[in-house]
């Protein structure tokens, strides 16, 4: 039978959770999001300036310039948060390191990770090892104006979307056990509002990348009936 130490020596829902090896944090809330949104919104201003040069012979417009500072912050959050998950799950209830800490904070709205279930597992390394590299590549491949560039944003844009709604739905089909349901922070900030950005921007994205792939199809379709037209 699970001891009763084994029961409450963390934070984490549902409460019967045995992690015998927690150790609980010694940095603050406040100064693991500070850390999180300020290196994000360092990087959201920088890719903002760096996309204001001209490409071939223009300027990006807002929106595409909103877009690639996404993507960036995305290749960071992807690569280097969601990839220290993915290397060191294993460990991450016992260790101290600032990344670590992080990961053991956000458990508070979602203690698979604190668990490090299959399905996280699985999912993050995926993202880590794909979705980081490519949201970099959607960068690059906007500002040197490269033809794949709508495709590459499809890619990485389903890729986000059809893992957040496993994410969700995942979750689901569990009843919300683990975090606190209804809970301001940890349920509706943590869970809630921190995830579902992967379905709203990837999916207004996909849209985006579809309207350009069609209308590139489409002029291509009228060049290559015009042609059959001149050959009759």
């Amino acid at each position: 039978m699970m001891k009763e130490a084994d029961t409450i020596n963390h934070p984490y829902w549902p409460r019967n959770l045995s992690i015998p090896n927690y150790v609980a944090n010694d940095r603050s809330m406040s100064e693991i999001l500070i850390f999180l949104f300020s290196v994000s919104g360092i990087l959201l201003l920088a890719t903002w300036s760096l996309t204001g040069r001209k490409v071939s012979g223009s300027r990006l417009s807002g929106g595409r310039r909103l877009t690639l500072c996404w993507f960036t912050v995305c290749g960071f959050i992807h690569g280097v948060i969601e990839g220290w998950f993915s290397l060191y799950y294993t460990i991450i209830p016992e260790d101290q390191s600032f990344l670590s800490q992080l990961w053991k904070e956000y458990s508070k709205g979602d203690s698979r990770y604190a668990i490090a279930d299959n399905f996280t597992v699985s999912m993050e390394t995926v993202t880590a090892c794909l979705w980081g590299p490519f949201s970099i590549w959607v960068v690059v491949a906007f500002l040197y104006n490269h033809s794949y560039r709508f495709v590459l944003q499809l890619i990485v844009s389903l890729g986000q979307l059809y893992g957040a709604v496993l994410y969700f739905f995942t979750e689901h089909r569990d009843g919300y056990i683990h975090s606190e349901y209804g809970h301001p922070i940890y349920f509706w900030f943590y869970f809630v509002f921190m995830n579902i950005l992967w379905i709203v921007i990837p999916f207004i994205l996909i849209a985006d990348s579809w309207c350009q792939l069609s209308a590139c199809q489409s002029m291509f379709d009228k060049a290559a009936l015009k042609g059959k037209s001149k050959r009759s």
